[in-house]
């Protein structure tokens, strides 16, 4: 009788076969388990940052009320006559966010179809990572630059104070345009080249093609990658802590010197107010707002990216 060999066994076969597979069962839920842990954390992280911020600013409300916070004019926190309108720091952020989007735009757009329409393959390899580099520079670095080079020099032509929200928006545009751009090459090249070749046979021109049928298509990307943009101007906080000064005013005049939002959090921030103190709770205060501002233009990003989103088979 012939013996069988144990790898010709069907039931060692069999057996092998079912403690692989029980093995790496085991293995995907190990792994799912450390890639939940990691996921909790993230969203426990977050939970953490809300509630604090959350807390202590229903801490400054106790003694600050909201009409005097919301409606007042004047932010003077820290002088002998108090004045908590948080609008000056409001306007001081979105004045200078405005600015650097006016740059970010246009540059961000046109970089993004140069390179995805008109740019050899050789050229965008090397043009793109070269843009993302602007991404890679410290915003100290920006700020001290707009300070001492680009306020010189717009001084010259212009006036304006040493401080001013026109150098820090500039720097801040030539910082977000990355973003914008980046976005927005991926958005313009995920349009299927079908509609391109459709514009060109009915007989369109490559830069009617581009305005009429390759952006409109890209659309939701693109609006999305303004408003990332614009999120992060109004997040940014070294560049116009050094360049645009310390002085909240309630002006859209870009030549003055005003205060942003971040650069008042970074004031306090240094330690010379007192833990638990109504000037430290300013601090939570006006990052609430910042949050705020913040979570409506993600949540308006995601609403467009969904609402004009085109869907090809």
């Amino acid at each position: 009788m012939q013996n069988l060999n144990s790898q010709d066994d069907p039931y060692l076969l069999s057996r092998q076969s079912l403690d692989k597979n029980a093995s790496e069962d085991i293995s995907e839920k190990i792994v799912a388990i450390i890639l939940f842990a990691c996921a909790l954390v993230s969203v426990l992280t977050t939970f953490g940052i809300v509630l604090i911020i959350f807390q202590e600013t229903f801490g400054f409300f106790q003694e600050v009320s909201f009409a005097e916070f919301f409606l007042d004019t004047k932010w003077t926190p820290l002088f002998a006559e108090r004045h908590f309108g948080v609008w000056p720091l409001i306007n001081g952020t979105f004045l200078t966010t405005a600015i650097a989007m006016a740059v970010a735009i246009p540059l961000g757009l046109s970089s993004a179809i140069y390179l995805s329409e008109y740019a050899q393959p050789k050229v965008a390899a090397v043009l793109r990572p070269a843009v993302e580099l602007l991404a890679g520079i410290p915003t100290v670095v920006y700020g001290y630059f707009a300070l001492l080079f680009v306020t010189p020099l717009l001084r010259n032509i212009i006036p304006l104070e040493i401080f001013n929200a026109l150098s820090a928006g500039l720097m801040m545009g030539v910082m977000i345009t990355p973003t914008v751009g980046s976005i927005s090459l991926d958005a313009i090249k995920a349009v299927p080249r079908s509609l391109r070749e459709g514009a060109y046979a009915i007989g369109i021109t490559k830069l009617e093609t581009i305005f009429k049928v390759v952006l409109p298509a890209a659309l939701s990307g693109i609006i999305a990658s303004i408003i990332l943009g614009i999120s992060r101007a109004v997040g940014e906080t070294m560049t116009v802590l050094i360049a645009a000064g310390l002085q909240p005013k309630l002006t859209v005049n870009f030549a003055e010197s005003i205060e942003t939002m971040t650069a008042y959090m970074a004031q306090i921030s240094g330690g010379d107010s007192p833990r638990g103190s109504l000037n430290f709770k300013t601090l939570y205060a006006v990052g609430a707002v910042l949050f705020i501002i913040t979570l409506a233009l993600n949540i308006v990003s995601y609403w467009v990216a969904n609402r004009f989103k085109e869907k090809y088979d």
